[in-house]
């Protein structure tokens, strides 16, 4: 699966992902074989935090 390069889209597409087909962080990249550090850094550098106890990126 392609992702946005854009960290804004990323984190729209990912809160999506989360809202709709995932319990947690770990469960959507481990089904789409992403890098969760890589993802937590690139979303983590636009500023974006994830909240486990919310499943969202904010």
């Amino acid at each position: 699966m392609e992702l946005p390069q854009d960290p804004i889209m990323l984190m729209s597409v990912i809160n999506m992902k989360l809202r709709d087909n995932y319990a947690s962080l770990d469960a959507l990249c481990d089904d789409l074989n992403l890098n969760k550090s890589e993802l937590l850094s690139k979303l983590s550098g636009a500023g974006f935090d994830y909240l486990p106890e919310a499943n969202q990126f904010r």
